[in-house]
């Protein structure tokens, strides 16, 4: 039973108004503007004797206002017209990530790599339905144990494709009824992935892999992750693994390491940029990751130096894993050394090399670019850190110009106030933004914690009791601003990851958020987002609704779009102006989600919306 406190604070969707009553008020607001439109007319415009700054300001509060009041009278309409629930989607798209098929893509034209890349343009006309989850689907389990099993019903693997995947893969993993088991602990896991990470520490010249944050690695891009082993082990040495890997129809490495409660987007650099901005990553790694580095005059070589910071390293295990036959010793002597002169364009410095593992180190000194051969890798003239989303690859090096450019040794836990300057923020406005998030947490934890563990209330004394089925640890916040969402989440110690999304049309604070070593991306939320159904626990969205007035796109699309990659039984938490939160529960029973209004009872225009997404079951 809920306290009757909470039972005041929470509204649910009631009864809809009268159409007629809706009607006459839409006539009355069409009247009001008519005649104070009118009225203006003859007046003196008084810009002349206002400052300019506030006519600026002025004129921004207005357009919001504006986009406001759109919303409010689209959601009159909307309410008028009934509420219908949407249909469930058909079978084949249980486990589809739009914007990556094939086929469409060769028929549309695209070729030499560009078919496996995002074509969202060829998106057009698409059904608007809910992706239902697969017959045997079940509730993950709670972190952490969801790193070491998950339900093989939950991803796209059948059991021929894991008994097929290789001996190494078999020691990694155990199929026991309908569960996927990893070893974790028993060392032997990838021939042992702790003995292969505490390698990597003893050849950059640490004692163990704890002291990588000493070395300044704290963040890494694992390219083609496998299974997410060596992430999973970074996770509990509180290192930042992000798995990066292309789409794949079956037995997908993204969707198996989100299921495990690990990092991942899907994306590939065959034709394209990953979607990361500048010096994002303070190592990137590669293990059999199916990649060959010396094609296309070394641009995938290139596009990860972009996004590597300076005095990062490059980790290449491996490296003959293609070449087969009596010639794989010369193929890979012939990589190896068109490696060596690429290596050497980029200003890296083969660090370390033992056995099939070999580690380079990107120069920290600027000036290096200089002093390199004629008929080098040129220089990019201008720095690509305010680009948009999966730019075509570049055969140029990137940032050295920037003001960004400090050695990963050089970096402190917290940015300075210098760093701040960089990236165009006052001090004081970053620490009242972090002082809002921190309160904002807490307010967010009380309001779930009573409707996730309602059947499990807290004993005096505990901490946040464990959830019976349900578990947060894949968190989006879908408008991350400053990323303050995920610093205070991080002081609480809530054990969660959040993958930081900055909308295309808003400040790009992405830079930033990748400074403060929180992973992120940039994104377009009039199209899919680059991950599988089914794969974030918890969606948290402030300010983004009453922003999204592009005409691409709708609330509706908006989502369909969230329901899709949140989990059956996952949260939504929407924070936004009364209009655009009004016109979010009215659509919400359409998207079937159980929506509950909150007055922040601050005097304010702004309004909580907590949703939780059903488990549809078949």
């Amino acid at each position: 039973m809920r306290s009757s406190w909470f039972n005041k604070l929470f509204i649910k969707i009631g009864s809809r108004q009268p159409v007629s009553r809706l009607i006459l008020c839409l006539i009355i607001l069409l009247a009001l503007i008519a005649i104070f439109g009118s009225s203006s007319v003859g007046i003196i415009d008084p810009a002349a004797h206002v400052p300019a700054s506030l006519i600026y300001t002025n004129y921004r509060r207005i357009k919001e206002q504006a986009a406001v009041d759109y919303l409010e009278l689209r959601s009159v309409l909307v309410s008028a017209a009934g509420n219908r629930e949407l249909n469930l989607c058909s079978k084949e798209s249980e486990n589809f990530v739009p914007c990556y098929n094939v086929s469409a893509n060769l028929l549309a034209g695209f070729k030499e790599g560009e078919e496996f890349d995002r074509h969202c343009e060829l998106l057009v006309g698409t059904e608007k339905c809910l992706v239902r989850p697969p017959k045997e689907y079940k509730i993950p389990l709670q972190w952490p144990a969801s790193r070491d099993i998950i339900w093989s019903g939950n991803v796209k693997i059948t059991k021929d494709q894991f008994l097929s995947s290789g001996s190494m893969t078999k020691r990694l993993m155990l199929l026991e009824e309908n569960q996927i088991a990893f070893r974790s602990e028993d060392g032997l896991i990838y021939d042992g992935v702790k003995d292969y990470s505490r390698q990597l520490a003893e050849l950059i010249g640490l004692g163990s892999d704890k002291e990588f944050p000493q070395a300044g690695v704290r963040t890494i891009l694992d390219i083609n992750c496998g299974f997410g082993s060596l992430g999973a082990h970074f996770s509990s040495l509180n290192l930042m693994a992000m798995c990066v890997s292309g789409y794949e129809v079956t037995g997908s490495q993204v969707q198996l390491a989100l299921e495990r409660g690990l990092p991942a987007v899907v994306g590939n650099f065959v034709a394209r940029q990953l979607p990361y901005p500048l010096f994002s990553y303070d190592m990137v790694h590669c293990a059999q990751c199916d990649i060959i580095w010396d094609e296309k005059d070394g641009m995938s070589l290139i596009e990860v130096d972009r996004v590597l910071r300076p005095g990062g390293y490059f980790v290449l295990t491996s490296p003959n894993s293609r070449p087969q036959g009596s010639s794989s010793r010369e193929k890979k002597r012939n990589m190896l050394t068109t490696m060596g002169d690429l290596t050497q364009q980029l200003c890296w410095i083969l660090l370390a090399q033992q056995d099939e593992t070999f580690i380079w180190q990107k120069t920290a000194d600027v000036h290096c670019y200089a002093s390199r051969k004629k008929h080098a890798i040129p220089l990019c003239k201008e720095d690509d850190n305010d680009q948009s989303y999966y730019q075509p690859l570049v055969r140029c090096i990137s940032g050295t110009s920037s003001k960004r450019w400090i050695a990963i040794q050089n970096r402190t836990l917290e940015l300075s106030s210098d760093e701040l300057n960089i990236h165009g923020v006052e001090p004081e406005e970053f620490s009242e933004d972090l002082q809002f998030w921190r309160s904002a947490t807490n307010d967010y934890w009380s309001l779930l914690t009573p409707l996730i563990f309602s059947d499990h209330p807290k004993r005096p004394g505990d901490e946040d009791p464990l959830p019976p089925f349900n578990m947060i640890r894949n968190v989006m916040d879908m408008n991350a601003n400053y990323g303050g969402l995920n610093k205070a989440l991080m002081e609480e110690k809530k054990a969660v990851w959040v993958m930081n999304v900055v909308p295309t049309g808003a400040s790009n604070t992405l830079p930033l958020i990748i400074d403060r070593g929180f992973p992120g991306v940039k994104h377009d939320w009039c199209e899919p987002f680059p991950t599988y159904p089914r794969t974030y626990d918890l969606l948290h969205a402030n300010g983004l609704l009453s922003h999204l007035s592009s005409e691409r796109c709708t609330m509706i699309d908006l989502f369909l779009e969230m329901d899709r990659i949140l989990r059956p039984e996952g949260w939504i938490i929407l924070t936004d102006k009364l209009g655009a939160i009004e016109m979010a529960r009215s659509l919400a029973s359409q998207v079937r989600w159980e929506a509950r209004l909150i007055d922040l009872q601050n005097g304010s225009d702004q309004r909580l919306l907590v949703c939780q997404k059903p488990f549809l079951k078949k």
